[in-house]
């Protein structure tokens, strides 16, 4: 492809910032789907259920661009999904994860995961990508990847199946998704006045300069 993508841990300079929701049912591994593109993070497997909402920031190079994502993970479990609409509000890209050993959480992006999205969403332009977790568990798999194949194109995503635990097409899968965010003039905007609107606030809560300030601890 021709793309170069490289990790950061420095957040100080970045050209495009973007939001970026993880959604589908508890269990599916969204969390250790986060960690396993976090490099620094060693843990990925056996995490606790997220409880409400978490979220990382991650800092990398592609397409010759240094992007921002600051990447939420919202909780499957059905009592915590009230909280879920304000987390959809100006999301840039969503990735929408099922198992590929469990059916039902396939069918409940179609059921409700995708309509949630729709009915939540504010932005006009977002990027959707469709993920199939856990193939490193082929014994187990119950979902095909045709299916997945089918269900990306009805919901006009693009598709991956990964592996959390062994990483799996999980930087490829972020890698596509900044790519195609990219090449969308909309969400290029959109990034941008991200990176002003969080340059502007630094300089109006920052430390003043001469790097005078509060000693406070």
């Amino acid at each position: 492809m021709g793309s170069t993508f490289n990790s950061s841990s420095s957040s100080d300079s970045y050209d495009l910032s973007f939001k970026i929701l993880f959604i589908g049912d508890a269990g599916v591994g969204k969390s250790s789907l986060i960690l396993s593109f976090d490099s620094s993070s060693e843990q990925k497997e056996n995490l606790p259920p997220t409880i409400g909402v978490d979220f990382r920031i991650k800092i990398f190079t592609v397409g010759g661009k240094t992007l921002k994502f600051t990447i939420w993970d919202t909780a499957g479990q059905e009592k915590f999904k009230t909280l879920t609409p304000f987390y959809y509000r100006d999301a840039h890209g969503i990735i929408l994860v099922y198992d590929v050993t469990r059916r039902e959480t396939l069918t409940n992006l179609t059921n409700i995961w995708s309509k949630e999205l729709m009915q939540y969403s504010t932005n006009q332009k977002f990027i959707r990508v469709l993920v199939g977790n856990k193939v490193d568990k082929e014994s187990e798999r119950v979902v095909t990847k045709e299916e997945g194949t089918a269900l990306a194109k009805e919901l006009g995503c693009l598709f991956f199946e990964c592996s959390a635990k062994t990483g799996e097409n999980v930087e490829k899968c972020f890698e596509e998704l900044a790519l195609k965010m990219l090449t969308d003039p909309i969400l290029l905007e959109l990034g941008s006045k991200d990176v002003n609107k969080a340059n502007k606030n630094t300089q109006v809560y920052g430390a003043p300069p001469g790097g005078g300030g509060c000693g406070c601890g």
